[in-house]
């Protein structure tokens, strides 16, 4: 029995070992399953892209804005800059559900909560302005109605900021308060809307690709903008997200700063002159004044300003002074001077062609000059006769109109060249060998009509008088700048080396000085200013447009039925006139009125006011003006040779003449001249008066 009972409990012990030994090998078995199929797993497996949103929470691109680069004006002061800007959110629903599980002692948590909340609206209405209580029901009812984020009124600065953080509540983090922070750029113009149309306008960096490209901003977004930069965020349990440093990081490029030729001291000068003069005139549909260095063709000023048909207030909505392109009028007959002088169809102003009473076949009289035998061709500038240009034009390029408006492209007047800013005219001057050109447009053009040109070109032709025949690019933009450092130089460029000749430029200064003193149609305006200034004034009138002769009708192209037209009124110049350093231009354009608005009245008095001021701040600039002055006297006074023995001709006072007139008197008396130096007649041997044999030399030096 105990043998058998042995031998059971043996068998019992051995078919046990036989499980654990095969549960042994199953469960070896099972492990290195595991282990191998979480080595392909580790190895080679992957979850399916379908199946893999739904567990692993995913990121997502934001994009990096980069600082936009300032525009900065010609002294270094800022023009337009961008500047952080922050926005007060607030998740008001922050702890609510914490409190509300801690019963008695959550409702006294809540409101602690709620105390606080009401110190800190007091704090936000303090800082950013309106009434607190308003701020305190903002957030109650954002509270109740579980509002996650409710804005805080308007972005605030830095320096705001940083106190607001002091305040009750918005002390203790974003966590405990729900007030959260969100930093963007903003653009900023210190000078407010100074120069606007100029510089342009961006709400902030992010949106300037949106914006209407309009001045600076616009026209060198791709400089100012930089490039942005990219990285990956990821969400966390708040709702929130933060970068997910295991992604792509891309570092944003700010952009380059633009430094322009302005000078803001000047701008405002410049806006206040124009301002005045047309504010109260409500006749005056839009204005623009434009300043130019007259050696390098820098612009430093640019005004715009257009009447709001609402309220009345002026506004830069509208770049006149490169957008308008129309007939100039008078101003314009100093290219046909310029021409004469060059082709030598006249000799000298003091030519003298007949009037005919004023009257030109095919043109309408020019009461100017009725009653007259004869008039110079100086005086005739200087009261701004058209009889005169039209009499010039026809008589001498009749049979060759071609020849004559050649000219106008050597002057480029017939191109828009390459601007700092978009929105350039392009110039429109009449072609003979089209089938529009009319007979009479030759004698229209002499005196600024049948074409089309905008102020900017105006004054680029006036600026290489001044400039002695040079042609300087009018520009705005001096450099590119990174941090300070030059990556772009620009700069002053030339359009034509010269378009006259030294003695031409000389001679037409001498007849732009006749349009400012006694006599001429800026000389009550000009007269007395504290700089002497060289000009011409423009009136001209300009053509209905089709929706105007639709609503009106017209009885000429230039005029309504009712008798009604548009004025353009116009000076242009510069000054200090023996001297240049800066050229301008000042036009009005009227709405439909049945007055008149003079070149020599409202541009003229906006000229003398900013004469005066920049004199003011340089009196250096207009020394030559004083009675003390070295400059020679610019009067004329001719000796007349002597009738009773012509054999002994009298030498003719040329002080104060340009070379080519000088040389005209002197040769004109049968004498030779020889000459020195560059400028105007300062000295003359023999004297004026003397008489002297036929043939002699007189020896002029010029300064």
């Amino acid at each position: 029995m105990a043998t058998q009972s042995q031998n059971s409990t043996k068998k019992e012990r051995d078919r046990i070992g036989m499980i654990l030994y095969y549960l042994y090998v199953a469960f070896l078995i099972l492990a290195l399953v595991l282990v191998g199929r979480m080595a392909q797993i580790q190895m080679f497996w992957k979850l399916d892209k379908d199946v893999e949103r739904f567990f692993k929470p995913s990121s997502v691109k934001s994009v990096i804005d980069p600082e936009r680069g300032a525009i900065i004006g010609k002294d270094g002061k800022l023009l337009a800059m961008s500047t952080p800007l922050y926005e007060l959110f607030m998740d008001c629903t922050v702890r609510k559900d914490y409190f509300e599980s801690k019963g008695k002692d959550g409702k006294r948590m809540e409101k602690e909560w709620q105390d606080k909340a009401k110190q800190f609206s007091k704090g936000l209405a303090a800082e950013m302005g309106g009434d607190s209580d308003t701020y305190w029901k903002m957030i109650q009812k954002g509270r109740e109605d579980g509002a996650r984020y409710l804005r805080l009124g308007h972005p605030v600065d830095r320096e705001t900021l940083l106190r607001l953080r002091e305040l009750p509540l918005m002390n203790e983090g974003q966590y405990r308060s729900g007030v959260i922070v969100r930093k963007k750029d903003s653009r900023q113009y210190p000078y407010g809307k100074l120069a606007m149309r100029t510089i342009g306008y961006v709400k902030d960096n992010s949106n300037s690709n949106g914006n209407n490209h309009i001045g600076l901003e616009g026209k060198y977004d791709y400089v100012l903008h930089g490039k942005e930069g990219e990285m990956w965020l990821r969400p966390t349990d708040n709702h929130d997200r933060i970068q997910n440093y295991d992604s792509l990081y891309v570092k944003p490029e700010d952009g380059m700063d633009v430094r322009t030729t302005l000078d803001i001291t000047m701008q405002d000068i410049v806006d206040r002159a124009l301002r005045r003069q047309i504010e109260e005139d409500k006749s005056i549909e839009m204005g623009c004044a434009v300043i130019m260095d007259v050696k390098t063709g820098a612009i430093r000023s640019m005004v715009n300003l257009v009447r709001d048909s609402t309220d009345w207030s002026l506004n830069e909505t509208f770049n006149m002074a490169i957008g308008l392109s129309s007939e100039p009028g008078s101003v314009f007959k100093a290219t046909t001077l310029m021409t004469a002088l060059e082709d030598g169809v006249i000799k000298s102003l003091d030519d003298r062609i007949p009037t005919n009473n004023g009257y030109l076949p095919g043109y309408p009289p020019d009461d100017h000059v009725r009653g007259m035998t004869d008039i110079s061709i100086l005086h005739g500038f200087e009261i701004s006769s058209n009889y005169v240009f039209r009499y010039l034009a026809v008589k001498n390029y009749a049979d060759d109109p071609k020849r004559f408006l050649d000219k106008l492209y050597l002057y480029k007047l017939g191109q828009a060249f390459d601007f700092d800013l978009d929105g350039l005219q392009v110039p429109e001057i009449p072609n003979p060998a089209s089938q529009t050109w009319s007979p009479t447009d030759l004698g229209s053009v002499a005196m600024g009509y049948a074409i089309k040109e905008t102020p900017l070109h105006i004054l680029t032709f006036y600026n290489a008088v001044a400039n002695k025949g040079k042609m300087m690019k009018p520009y705005l933009v001096e450099s590119i700048e990174k941090d300070g450092v030059v990556k772009t130089k620009k700069g002053p460029s030339v359009l034509n080396a010269s378009i006259c000749s030294r003695a031409t430029a000389d001679t037409l200064l001498r007849a732009m000085k006749a349009v400012t003193q006694d006599g001429g149609t800026a000389a009550r305006r000009l007269g007395g200013a504290k700089m002497r200034v060289a000009g011409k004034t423009g009136t001209s009138r300009q053509v209905l447009s089709g929706e105007e002769i639709k609503k009106y009708g017209m009885s000429s192209p230039y005029v309504t039925k009712d008798g009604s037209y548009h004025n353009l009124a116009t000076f242009v110049g510069f000054f200090p006139a023996d001297e240049p350093k800066y050229s301008a231009i000042i036009c009005l354009k009227s709405y439909l009125i049945r007055g008149s608005v003079y070149g020599g009245v409202l541009p003229a008095a906006a000229m003398r006011e900013i004469v005066d001021a920049l004199y003011a701040l340089d009196p250096q600039m207009g020394q030559e003006i004083e009675p003390k002055s070295v400059v020679p006297d610019m009067a004329l006074t001719v000796s007349a040779p002597s009738s009773a023995d012509p054999k002994e001709p009298v030498v003719p006072d040329v002080h104060g003449l340009g070379l080519k007139d000088a040389v005209f008197m002197i040769e004109n008396m049968g004498l030779e001249c020889v000459y020195s130096g560059t400028g105007h007649v300062s000295s003359q041997v023999p004297k004026a008066g003397q008489k002297v044999a036929p043939g002699s030399t007189v020896t002029i030096g010029l300064k």
